[in-house]
């Protein structure tokens, strides 16, 4: 930006301010089922960041890995290596993302999610199961599953993880900015929550629910790329 146009952005910002009032749900209806365009997305990005699945990964790691066979000491140590790499490559997302830019991390993100869930859909949906209904994973699949569960909160901590409370932190304009933050943090809560309670049932067939995930991380890509090649109003007008 040049020194002119930042002047223009503060003055608008100021203005913003200004006028600002209590926010109210009304200041975010509009032509789109009764929201505005940019709200529907903000209500998108959560609501994606937590259908991958990515709780599921942290609240059930340790029944998850001993469901499979491994010990309790080992499952626990995973869990740790998980949470380490989960906040490391957080890190380097903040350091990288306005070199990189929001849409294409989000882009690189959803594909790396989608590719190690369909392994994990994979592995979990061609076990074999003992008597008690416990998928049985050789060595091979026990260690490719391992890998790829931490690729994916690879690809989820340096992309969906942080970027998308960055976006709704800057993208929603100053007016509407306190109610349709509000909006969509309570819808990824909500989809938390339903990703949540929804995983004891689903992990009597893992493949089933590795699955899901995988479609839903797919779908990501698929809402991140329509919504940047087809909005391009001044709503958006700041997106890389």
């Amino acid at each position: 930006l040049g020194e002119k146009d930042l002047e223009v952005k503060i003055d608008r910002i100021r203005a913003s301010v200004a006028r600002e009032k209590k926010p109210s749900m009304a200041d975010i209806k509009g032509p789109a089922l009764g929201l505005m365009p940019i709200v529907w997305i903000g209500i998108g990005l959560s609501v994606f960041q937590q259908f991958v699945g990515i709780n599921v990964i942290f609240y059930y790691s340790n029944i998850l890995w001993e469901a499979v066979g491994f010990s309790e000491e080992d499952s626990f140590k995973i869990t740790v290596i998980t949470s380490i790499v989960n906040i490391l490559t957080t890190l380097i997302a903040i350091a990288s993302i306005d070199k990189v830019g929001r849409r294409p991390l989000l882009l690189i993100g959803s594909t790396g999610m989608a590719i190690t869930l369909g392994i994990l859909a994979v592995i979990f949906g061609g076990a074999t199961l003992d008597a008690n209904g416990v998928p049985q994973l050789s060595d091979a699949a026990g260690m490719t599953a391992l890998i790829s569960a931490n690729l994916f909160v690879v690809a989820f901590g340096m992309s969906w993880g942080p970027v998308v409370w960055v976006l709704l932190g800057e993208k929603f304009p100053n007016k509407i900015r306190a109610a349709a933050l509000s909006l969509a943090a309570a819808a990824q809560w909500v989809a938390n929550w339903l990703i949540t309670v929804s995983f004891p049932r689903l992990r009597e067939d893992l493949g089933l629910a590795y699955g899901f995930y995988a479609v839903c991380a797919a779908l990501s890509f698929v809402f991140v790329w329509k919504w940047v090649t087809e909005t391009k109003g001044k709503e958006l007008e700041e997106m890389d």
